[in-house]
């Protein structure tokens, strides 16, 4: 077997019903795993997991808040009750919010998002560690932003959360290493989602003139990230731990401060 594959193992994906986290569910079973889909709707989890049933995959979909330990802990618990382990936590459950001045950002609107992108992580991580240390292995998957790093002024409260992840990520990588669990954090810059591309956030992928602007010079597909985050489950990348990678373009903005 190609040690870039992940062939009968389990991985549990959060926020798996759209986006990045779909395209991560879909490459993961793709690859052989089993994979559980998990997020708070359940009608959208229900297609995701169909989907890959129906290409000749192995799903299940479960519905959780993420920011409710119970309701990880019984993911956690489903998971391995169905499948009897679990080798791959994908933490990619998280939101951002409208742009902002610092000083106009609502206390409520901080607590949601640290508690939705940093709290949340935590709270899975805690849950899919103690599992894997009593299997004397396995591996997590953030899923940050370059926010987080660079920041990102009109979010304050996501920059902050997003930071704690790069930083929550580092100390697991180090406090875990001895239970062979490694993790990891995957940080992307503008990807190009379908709900980015509906809000015309996106730019378009030809020039006024109609010549094909190239690929380099336009945001990565969440396609692209999930092949990252396929790579990270992967034995191929085994002698990786505590790293945060970046997955985006040549972009001023993605890089620097303006």
């Amino acid at each position: 077997m190609s040690r870039f594959e992940i062939k009968d193992k389990v991985a549990v994906v959060t926020g798996g019903a759209g986006g990045i986290g779909t395209c991560i569910s879909q490459a993961y079973a793709n690859a052989g795993a089993k994979v559980v889909v998990a997020s708070r709707n359940q009608e959208n989890l229900d297609k995701v997991a169909a989907e890959i049933v129906e290409s000749g995959g192995e799903a299940m979909a479960v519905v959780v808040d993420i920011t409710k330990p119970e309701q990880v802990d019984k993911l956690i618990a489903a998971t391995v009750d169905k499948y009897g382990s679990l080798d791959i936590m994908v933490n990619n459950a998280g939101g951002g919010s409208r742009m902002q001045k610092a000083e106009d950002t609502p206390y409520d609107e901080w607590v949601r998002l640290i508690d939705f992108n940093l709290t949340g992580t935590f709270i899975c991580c805690m849950a899919a560690g103690k599992q894997m240390i009593k299997q004397k292995g396995g591996n997590i998957i953030n899923i940050s932003s370059i926010a987080g790093t660079k920041g990102n002024p009109g979010m304050l409260h996501y920059s902050a959360a997003k930071a704690g992840v790069n930083s929550l990520t580092n100390n697991l990588a180090f406090m875990w290493s001895g239970h062979n669990i490694r993790v990891n954090c995957i940080l992307p810059g503008l990807i190009a989602t379908p709900l980015l591309r509906q809000y015309k956030v996106i730019p378009p992928d030809t020039d006024k003139d109609g010549n094909p602007v190239p690929r380099l010079s336009l945001p990565p597909e969440p396609e692209e990230v999930a092949d990252l985050a396929l790579f990270l489950a992967s034995d191929a990348s085994e002698g990786i731990t505590g790293e945060q990678i970046p997955i985006r373009r040549w972009m001023r903005s993605e890089r620097h401060w303006e």
